[in-house]
């Protein structure tokens, strides 16, 4: 390169450099991808981020493609698919701006301003890549010059292309200057990703405000939530889809080496693929917040010393520590009986190996024993590694001081979590956050229970729970006004007449009415089959002289206490075009329906959206998870409130958006109860242990003096 040349590269430019304005005679060079020739302005940047982002190998990899005019899709593909497809050539053009920004910044830090121009020259404007020129041989031959001097032929050959060669050799030395400083800033500023990064330093500003506003700020917690969740780690985040979450996990592949933290090999595979020992093997167990099946309890703090404890000998239990202790309370209590247990088995068979190992039985709770589970691990895992006491050494103070933990867990971030993350789950915490006063009586009785049935086994010496007072709450257990009134239910009777005629509604229609008709619980409802209904017929007695015959069904409630409840015969009805709808026959009592359960898969899924599909033929006598019905009655409930809303009724709306299945029982007993139905039969119906939890059903006395007041008022 000459003296010009240098003082060219030397002199700043408002505008555009000298040496690429010298390439203006030349044709416009080829877009890096597509067709496009429209030359990018500063508009085009929006990945210039307000915060600093960092630079990786890959930014100057990328750069050297770039620098030398070779095609760089290969290279984006490789290194900023995080940043967007290789077509979006806004986002290209952007990107490479920001890095020759960066690249320049870098060097004016080290005081190296001629470099800092040098690396914002875009050598393809010297002179036209796509211009190919023979070389001296077949220029010679091309020309009969073949037995000429050489000096002879590249005379002629400099005459013929003189202006060209020119530019090309000033490319190539500005090229390879370009690379030698693109070099000496790798070595200066090039990092590796780190776990505890902002994800605002390393992706796109765009997918890192979105990543933000989900409160995921470091790329550790990126790590995090995707093996939290697993595939569908996205759902739920604002403007991330599955092509950019795609990318996401794809970049971080790339890097785990110098993140140190891994993704799953489940987190590209569907949920129905993974077996359940896969899911478990996420997370490791350790001493620290973890499921109880995962929590490891140190020798020194595993009770087998407590100072509470009587000596073995004396004592009922195996148990030798506080952990078999309670797994030994756990299964005291109802567990499923063998028909759950076998139903549970089937909706798992995708998903486990069919071998029961350990303490796997803790998959396989019924509702009792997972919410006294709970309060037990909880307190568990606060004892070991809050207090660092074992459980047979808590004192009166230490249970006092846990009932006042409960009601503010702190820190937040080592104690709760969103609600409904899985037990497989990183994302798992044993709380959500401050328990109601009502939650906090619940957890201080079922931790009185524990430590009562210790004491009766003769594990412990005594229990610390004993004197511990628990949070008052005012107003009945059961919130009777978590109802709907009459006029609702007729509103819904209409709303699901209106509904299309799919599976998934009829199946929605008839659990609603038997709900409605029932008051069962939505563990009941959706555990039912047709194996639990029975005809019945009762003769003429002395009060009723006409015989009376209908339909029972046989429910297993809360305590596994068996009750039957009667069917009204317009909900059997129904029922029997439900299973005719499902490729069943109409009478429940046929052999072809035997362990049919009463709500069933939708069988038109497929069609309706194929691109869900699985593939897989539906059983049509195989049932659905509660939270499956549970979530489709909150979906209708919510339309409801819309509609409501629409039409001006915004207390209306307010209800329906708070409703749930558990209103339709609230609902049945409220309803029942003021038709004139005998509050022992709700009773029984209900399945209510006390006659004083069906007496907050009773509303007419209520009623009566409400009407009382308002008649005096008016007079």
């Amino acid at each position: 390169m000459n003296a010009r040349d240098d003082k060219a590269l030397a002199s700043p430019s408002p505008t555009r450099p000298k040496a690429a304005r010298a390439g203006q005679g030349a044709r416009a060079p080829a877009p890096l991808f597509g067709t496009s020739t429209r030359t990018p302005t500063r508009s085009l940047a929006p990945v210039s981020a307000a915060r600093k982002r960092k630079l990786h190998v890959g930014h100057f990899a990328f750069m050297r493609s770039v620098v030398q005019g070779l095609d760089p899709r290969e290279s984006w593909e490789r290194y900023f698919r995080v940043e967007g497809e290789a077509t979006d050539q806004r986002t290209v053009r952007a990107t490479i701006a920001w890095i020759r920004d960066e690249f320049a910044a870098a060097a004016k830090r080290e005081d190296r301003f001629g470099t800092a121009r040098l690396v914002r020259i875009d050598a393809t404007r010297i002179a036209d890549p796509s211009l190919e020129l023979p070389s001296l041989e077949a220029f010679a031959e091309a020309h009969g010059l073949e037995d000429e001097r050489q000096a002879d032929q590249i005379a002629a050959y400099e005459a013929e292309y003189g202006r060209a060669t020119q530019r090309l050799r000033r490319r190539a030395r500005l090229i390879a200057r370009q690379l030698e400083a693109l070099r000496w800033l790798e070595s200066l500023v090039a990092q590796s990703p780190k776990a505890g990064d902002s994800v605002a330093a390393w992706l796109n500003p765009t997918l890192a405000s979105h990543l933000e506003a989900a409160d995921i700020f470091t790329l550790a917690q990126l790590v995090e939530r995707i093996n939290g969740v697993g595939r569908r780690w996205h759902a739920g985040i604002k403007a991330m889809g599955e092509g950019k979450a795609l990318r996401i996990v794809e970049w971080l592949r790339e890097h785990q080496d110098s993140i140190a933290l891994q993704l799953g090999r489940h987190v590209a595979m569907p949920r129905s693929k993974l077996y359940a020992q896969e899911l478990q093997a996420v997370v490791l167990p350790a001493t620290d917040i973890r499921p109880l099946e995962k929590f490891i309890v140190p020798a020194e703090l595993d009770g087998s010393q407590g100072l509470y404890r009587r000596p073995q000998a004396q004592c009922l239990l195996k148990a030798t520590n506080d952990y078999q202790a309670i797994l030994a309370w756990l299964r005291s209590k109802h567990g499923l009986t063998p028909e759950q247990k076998a139903h549970l088995k089937a909706r798992r068979r995708q998903r486990d190996t069919g071998v029961e190992q350990g303490i796997d039985w803790l998959q396989a709770l019924s509702n009792t024993q997972r919410a006294y589970r709970k309060e037990a691990e909880r307190f568990l895992l606060w004892a070991i590694t809050h207090k660092g006491k074992a459980l047979s050494s808590m004192s009166n103070e230490d249970c006092i001081e846990y009932r006042e933990f409960l009601a503010d867990p702190q820190p937040r971030s080592r104690w709760c979590g969103d609600r409904g993350r899985e037990r497989w789950s990183p994302l798992w915490r044993p709380f959500e956050g401050p328990l109601s006063a009502s939650a906090q009586r619940h957890a201080v009785t079922i931790l009185k229970n524990l430590y009562g049935f210790l004491v009766d086994q003769n594990y412990l010496m005594g229990n610390p729970w004993s004197a511990v007072g628990v949070p008052r709450t005012s107003g009945p257990k059961v919130n009777a006004g978590r109802s709907f009134s009459l006029a609702q239910w007729q509103f819904i009777e209409g709303q699901l007449k209106m509904l299309p005629a799919t599976s998934a509604n009829q199946r929605l229609t008839f659990g609603l009415h038997l709900l409605y008709a029932t008051g069962l619980r939505l563990s009941e409802v959706v555990a039912a089959t047709v194996d639990d209904l029975q005809w019945v017929e009762y003769p003429a007695d002395a009060s009723d002289d006409q015989p009376m015959e209908g339909w029972l069904l046989r429910v297993i409630g809360k305590g596994q206490k068996e009750r039957e409840v009667p069917l009204p015969a317009d909900v059997v009805s129904e029922l029997a075009r439900y299973l005719v709808s499902r490729g069943l026959d109409a009478d429940p009592e046929d052999i072809g329906n035997q362990g049919a359960f009463l709500l069933g898969k939708a069988s038109d899924a497929a069609e309706r959206a194929p691109g869900l599909s699985t593939g897989q033929v539906i059983d049509p006598s195989q049932g659905i998870a509660a939270t499956t019905f549970y979530d489709q009655i909150k979906r209708f409930f919510e339309d409801c409130a819309g509609v409501l809303r629409g039409q001006g009724d915004a207390r209306g709306a307010a209800q329906f958006t708070k409703a749930s299945t558990h209103w339709m029982r609230h609902s049945h007993a409220s309803h029942a109860i003021a038709s004139g139905m005998p509050i022992e039969i709700a009773q029984q119906n209900l399945g209510h242990a006390s006659l004083a939890t069906t007496t907050v059903y009773v509303t007419t006395e209520k009623r009566r003096r409400m009407k009382a007041v308002d008649a005096f008022w008016k007079r």
